[in-house]
């Protein structure tokens, strides 16, 4: 019988303190329930009394019926000056009406002494009486032992002292605090084990990533006899961020076995990730392990000719088991079994002379700055047109790009003439710059004749200069990454004019948009 280890997701409270992450009420209701459907145990949203948002968080997810989570309120022990009873922090606690809180305590003498500015045996006080008066109101009570690894690491017996006395006040779970993110993993399995000698409630592991090793930290104390993992999706926190569930539960669950969410959850992983990472509006990092655009992405010829006889050459597990996909990337580095792999939905390997000419084109259109890897719409778009199967879908009368300054601001309209078949589509459109209004302008031409382009978006916008030495005269090479609620893919431009690179980009993301949607 598979070992559970329960997972608690911290990403609307921790996760939302890391620098550039916003999220609305309303984003946090969303991402709850995206975490109940993936199947996480608990998840913690935040500090009622902190601030309006939270306290409205709370009021508002009461009628919200959850099947899998638990929802989690999470406050610290009371003040030093307050009666528990009277600390309005904790009263919100009990307001918020939560099966769960978690209560943060200080566990390292340091912050006991130079932060709270009492006596060791003060400190211990405030940990006995606010766990007390939560379970006294049946409430189930989850203690964060904070900065306890530099704690023990200072003076394993005070720390241990604050664990008793959470314990032995009723708190249902002791969880260890990497706070700072400094610990290292074999400090974490041997200071682990110890703990757990002395302390019977079932211990949990709350690690940051300040020192890269968060995830590995946590795997070492659930190997030591942890059973509780506190960490966030894509690893979102202050400073470093916090441990990343979209690595630990994976590792647990494929690779050693733990049961951490239901199995067929597991194939929603990604999903979740890029969830969360649209409603924080971050661009993803493409080298993100198990959820990554690049993390089962192979560009170099050998690595493809491997993967493609077997796939375990080079990857260390099967990308769908997470939700991911393989992806084959092209580029000037890339052998004839990198095109007949890229492309075997076209049998190449029976059209030598066009494989022949695909190679060549890679090479030479390389040569002149584009970037495949990165393009695999304007590749695809490319080879279809080698192939015969490319559909003409529409035709460019011209566009013009205005930029002006009117005052203070400056503003950017773009005009095109698009035809689609026997109409003329003429439009305008404003935008943030010259390439927004393009965008704009190009959406509002097309979108009657192809609905679909609505469900399709920009994401990321790259320039690159080829030869710099000749100033402006140089060739410039743009990359725009577009997504839609599938997939995302690239599309590239070469030009001296870099209006001009970036508007084949663009024409060849639309095209592409289409063309895959079955038009």
């Amino acid at each position: 019988m598979e070992e559970k280890v329960l997972i608690f997701d911290t990403t609307l409270r921790d996760g939302a303190q890391g620098e550039n992450v916003f999220f609305t009420l309303n984003d946090k209701i969303k991402i709850a329930e995206k975490l109940d459907e993936f199947g996480i145990d608990f998840i913690e949203c935040g500090w009622p009394g902190s601030n309006p948002k939270d306290i409205a968080f709370f009021k508002k997810i009461k009628n919200k019926k959850f099947k899998n989570s638990k929802i989690v309120a999470f406050g610290s022990t009371r003040r030093k000056n307050y009666p528990v009873e009277k600390d309005p922090f904790v009263k919100k606690l009990l307001e918020s009406e939560t099966e769960y809180i978690t209560i943060f305590g200080k566990s390292w003498e340091l912050h006991v002494r130079d932060v709270l500015k009492i006596s060791l045996d003060e400190n211990l006080k405030l940990i006995e009486d606010t766990v007390k008066f939560l379970v006294k109101h049946n409430r189930k009570v989850f203690f964060d032992a904070e900065h306890f690894f530099d704690g023990y690491k200072s003076n394993p017996e005070y720390s241990l002292k604050t664990l008793i006395v959470a314990e032995n006040s009723g708190a249902e779970r002791i969880v260890l605090c990497d706070t700072n993110g400094g610990t290292l993993p074999f400090e974490i399995e041997e200071i682990v084990k110890k703990v757990k000698e002395k302390i019977k409630t079932p211990l949990g592991i709350h690690s940051h990533n300040d020192s890269s090793l968060a995830v590995a930290n946590t795997i070492a104390a659930i190997k030591s006899g942890a059973v509780h993992i506190q960490g966030t999706i894509n690893g979102l926190g202050e400073r470093c961020g916090n441990a990343d569930l979209t690595s630990i539960i994976p590792i647990l669950q494929i690779k050693m076995g733990y049961k951490c969410i239901p199995d067929d959850k597991l194939v929603y992983l990604t999903e979740l990730s890029r969830y969360v990472y649209e409603i924080a509006n971050i661009v993803p990092p493409n080298n993100q392990p198990f959820v990554g655009l690049s993390a089962f992405a192979h560009k170099g010829g050998i690595h493809v000719d491997a993967v493609s006889k077997n796939p375990l050459t080079y990857e260390h597990i099967d990308p769908k088991l997470v939700g991911n996909e393989r992806r084959i990337l092209i580029s000037e580095l890339s052998g004839k079994s990198t095109i007949l792999q890229k492309f075997k939905d076209y049998k190449l390997e029976e059209k030598p002379k066009i494989l022949k000419r695909v190679l060549n084109m890679v090479g030479e259109l390389e040569n002149e700055g584009y970037q495949f890897e990165a393009a695999e719409g304007t590749l695809e778009l490319m080879v279809r047109k080698i192939l015969g199967k490319y559909k003409k879908l529409f035709e460019i009368e011209g566009f013009r790009v205005i930029v002006e300054k009117k005052g203070k601001k400056v503003v950017s309209e773009a005009t095109v003439k698009v035809k689609v078949g026997k109409l003329i589509e003429h439009t305008a459109s404003e935008g943030n710059g010259p390439v927004n209004a393009l965008d704009n302008a190009l959406r509002k031409a097309l979108e009657k004749f192809y609905p679909e382009i609505k469900e399709m978006k920009l994401t990321d916008y790259k320039v690159r200069i080829l030869h710099p030495e000749k100033a402006t005269a140089a060739v410039t090479t743009v990359v725009i990454e577009s997504t839609d609620e599938k997939d995302t893919w690239g599309t590239v431009g070469v030009s001296e004019n870099i209006i001009e690179a970036s508007w084949k980009a663009l024409l060849d993301s639309f095209e592409y948009k289409i063309l895959k949607s079955g038009k």
